[in-house]
């Protein structure tokens, strides 16, 4: 084996829950585990990075990972009715979503032909044909509702409560009924999850142990928190997702690169695969120069080639160095217009039709008249005159000007500047 994997997690600091017995089970050899993903929506986001994470490690370390989706628990939802994100789906679109996140995990996975290949599972798949009197009989009575209740995860949720609902309940023997499935028919001895998963995951070992006389393993990884208390993965468009069409490469490099310093130093560790040695040469660089955010960069770049691609991470630098730099937008000659709009997505964005442009219209009019660019004609003259207004990075100086198709990207964009920071994007239709 490669690595040793508790040891690995421990000096990233993802570390948070471990079994008794499990890190000396998994030193005897190629152990099977598994994580499980909810199937909510069609794109996983960059708040299942840590458990993506933990499975590559496990990887890594000579183990067999399996990712688990949820297709039967997806089905009915959130038990308790109070999540909006975990709403009751169809088969069709639960189908949908699992294809789609299974896309997503080969990114990171290896599903090839070696003995220690990933492996993706769906518990629609021993669930679609279960009865509900044989999953109280094979299930229900192995696990007392006490037991359930001991167990931090629940206990914290019944506190102020008046009781759990039966789909509540049902639903935690569900999961526990996972693992022994895995454990008995894919001898997946380790199961791994947040923190916030530890007491369901012992569910599922306490009923190995009592239905079958079994013995399996638990491990939990650290919840991720922001320094400043605030919910990590989100910004103020919602959830940061792996899907560009969801959340364009510009937009999730970005998310990375504004990383503060003192996340950026946990997330260099959890979020990528560089060595110890690595990471501290980047601390030591920079300590020495901390406004060439050194970290943020690495961090930044790390992640988005594995999610997005090559390509996608140089359009996505290149995109940041002409909005904030002294870049050209030259990175965008050939690009589709999908492709353009996902680069600027954010920006303020107008279309005008193309036939207007054959003529050529007048620059004021095209800011205050054409766009909302500017207020006013007055003030688009006045910007103007003091030099602060730009066509695709190039400064015009004429008030007289006649924009027209010479100054299109790619025949359809184009991009206006005013002052230093604020770009507009118009779009030409026929």
């Amino acid at each position: 084996m490669n690595t040793n994997f508790v040891a690995e997690l421990k000096w990233r600091g993802m570390l948070h829950d471990i079994m008794p017995g499990t890190e000396e089970k998994l030193s005897e050899g190629m152990i099977s585990g598994y994580i499980g993903f909810d199937p909510t929506a069609d794109s996983l986001h960059v708040g299942h990075l840590v458990q993506i994470m933990t499975l590559i490690h496990f990887q890594k370390a000579g183990h067999k990972p399996y990712a688990l989706v949820g297709g039967a628990t997806g089905m009915v939802g959130d038990p308790s009715g109070k999540s909006q994100e975990r709403n009751l789906l169809s088969e069709q679109a639960l189908n949908h979503n699992v294809s789609c996140i299974a896309a997503q995990l080969a990114k990171f996975l290896d599903f090839g032909s070696a003995a220690n290949a990933a492996v993706m599972v769906n518990n629609y798949d021993w669930f679609k044909d279960f009865s509900f009197l044989n999953f109280i009989r094979d299930v229900g009575k192995h696990i007392t509702v006490n037991y359930m209740m001991a167990k931090d995860s629940v206990k914290k949720r019944l506190e102020g409560e008046t009781g759990m609902s039966f789909t509540e309940f049902s639903y935690q023997l569900v999961q526990g009924y996972d693992f022994y499935y895995l454990w008995k028919n894919h001898q997946c001895l380790v199961q791994m999850g947040g923190s916030d998963q530890w007491g369901n995951i012992v569910t599922g070992t306490e009923f190995i142990r009592r239905k079958d006389a079994g013995t399996a393993f638990a491990l939990t990884t650290q919840l991720i928190k922001k320094a400043d208390g605030t919910k990590f993965g989100k910004s103020e468009g919602g959830n940061i997702w792996l899907d560009p069409a969801q959340t364009s490469a510009y937009k999730f490099y970005q998310f990375w690169l504004n990383t503060s310093d003192e996340d950026a130093k946990s997330y260099i560790r959890i979020f990528t695969l560089l060595n110890q040695e690595a990471i501290v040469a980047l601390e030591q660089e920079q300590i020495a120069a901390p406004h060439l955010r050194a970290i943020q960069k690495a961090l930044a770049n790390d992640i988005t080639i594995r999610v997005h691609g090559e390509e996608a991470l140089q359009t996505a630098i290149k995109t940041s160095e002409f909005l904030f730099g002294n870049g050209s937008l030259a990175f965008l000659q050939g690009q589709s217009a999908a492709q353009v709009l996902s680069v600027f997505e954010g920006l303020p964005y107008f279309t005008l039709s193309k036939q207007m442009l054959s003529a050529g219209i007048p620059i004021i009019e095209l800011l205050a008249s054409h766009t909302s660019i500017f207020p006013s004609k007055a003030e688009a003259k006045k910007m103007l005159q003091g030099g602060g207004v730009a066509i695709n990075k190039e400064k015009i100086e004429l008030e007289e000007m006649l924009v027209g198709n010479e100054h299109l990207i790619n025949n359809e964009f184009i991009v206006i500047q005013k002052g230093k920071k604020n770009y507009f994007l118009i779009q030409l239709v026929d």
